[in-house]
């Protein structure tokens, strides 16, 4: 099933959203904390945004299609089922607020790989409805994205 996503995958990162290219600018060449990213990478039948293998983590950046999106759900859970751990991001976010969306991502990859195949805890809200989401971050404040620094958010020294 990956080698017919293969072609798909590489027409998505030639098409990627001005949020997927601007995230991929601080991903690529291991420029977050040494670690490796690959982009629009396929993972069963699904192609993942962005992808950490050695933490098995997947980064997903979600337009306003996404809300409350029951494909979503179902895809989350086969990724889960996989053990990757799956965090989602709202593209305007990655627009407006990078350095946080960064300082996430590298908390989530600091985390040990988890174990369990299900994720435990339960974090930010689903946009447009009072239902709690469990694979959605809530962004640092503006305090905590200007005491890291983009420096050390790349793991080099300020």
């Amino acid at each position: 099933m990956k080698r017919q996503n293969i072609p798909f995958a590489r027409q998505l990162r030639v098409t990627a959203t001005d949020a997927e290219a601007r995230l991929w600018l601080h991903l690529r060449n291991r420029m977050l904390g040494g670690f490796k990213f690959r982009r629009q990478f396929p993972v069963g039948p699904y192609i993942a945004d962005f992808v950490c293998i050695d933490r098995k983590l997947i980064v997903e950046l979600d337009g306003g299609q996404h809300a409350d999106n029951p494909a979503d759900e179902r895809r989350t859970r086969f990724l889960e089922l996989r053990g990757y751990r799956v965090i989602r991001f709202w593209n305007p976010d990655v627009l407006s607020n990078t350095d946080g969306v960064l300082e996430m991502i590298l908390l989530e990859l600091q985390k040990a790989p988890h174990p369990s195949r299900r994720r435990e805890a339960v974090v930010g809200r689903v946009r447009g409805s009072g239902k709690e989401n469990p694979h959605r971050l809530s962004l640092p404040s503006s305090a905590s994205i200007l005491s890291i620094g983009p420096s050390k958010l790349s793991g080099g020294t300020a």
